[in-house]
């Protein structure tokens, strides 16, 4: 009896904790991010990319995954850049400042509704700050030479309400105060 007690409290607190997830093409030629999901403040998300997906920044050697032009990178002949197999297609290109981030170029990148940037590369996970749509780009000064997609999958948690958290947690105090009780007897 405790135990079941126990396991539907836990199917509460797991229905509140829910997720849901969705894939969004994010192209290294658009300068504006590209809107994906809404998120409420205090919201868990993550995002990921697979990391062998690449895009460019123009002309070789510019051809890096979501983490950006960071290292050598060399072609494998299936890959996006279309070049034979070991042609140098990457290299470290440095980092851009713009506003309050610094990231190499060539990097996946998010900001909420016109907020801060932020640097997610081929995974992210982290809580929203503030309410608004999460936006995602291709971190560069120079948009037009730039070519290549990556699909980056976006998994948002659930934020219960206020009321039903509280309401929850107050149940589950009470709960275990009286099995503590009836342990104790």
């Amino acid at each position: 009896m405790k135990t079941s007690k126990l396991w539907a409290l836990a199917a509460v607190f797991g229905m509140a904790a829910s997720v849901h997830g969705s894939s969004f093409t994010i192209d290294a030629i658009n300068d504006t991010p590209t809107s994906t999901v809404s998120l409420t403040a205090g919201q868990g998300f993550s995002v990921s990319v697979d990391p062998t997906e690449i895009w460019s920044a123009g002309d070789l050697p510019r051809w890096s995954n979501a983490n950006g032009l960071t290292t050598d990178l060399y072609a494998t002949g299936s890959d996006a850049s279309g070049q034979p197999v070991g042609t140098l297609i990457g290299q470290d290109w440095g980092l851009l400042t713009v506003g309050a981030l610094t990231a190499p170029y060539g990097a996946l990148v998010g900001e909420i509704d016109n907020g801060p940037f932020f640097l997610v590369g081929t995974s992210y996970t982290g809580t929203a700050a503030t309410s608004g749509t999460l936006g995602l780009m291709y971190w560069d000064s120079n948009y037009p030479d730039n070519s290549g997609s990556i699909t980056a999958n976006v998994t948002v948690g659930s934020v219960p309400d206020g009321g039903l958290t509280a309401g929850l947690l107050g149940g589950a105090l009470i709960g275990l105060g009286a099995l503590r009780r009836k342990l104790a007897i």
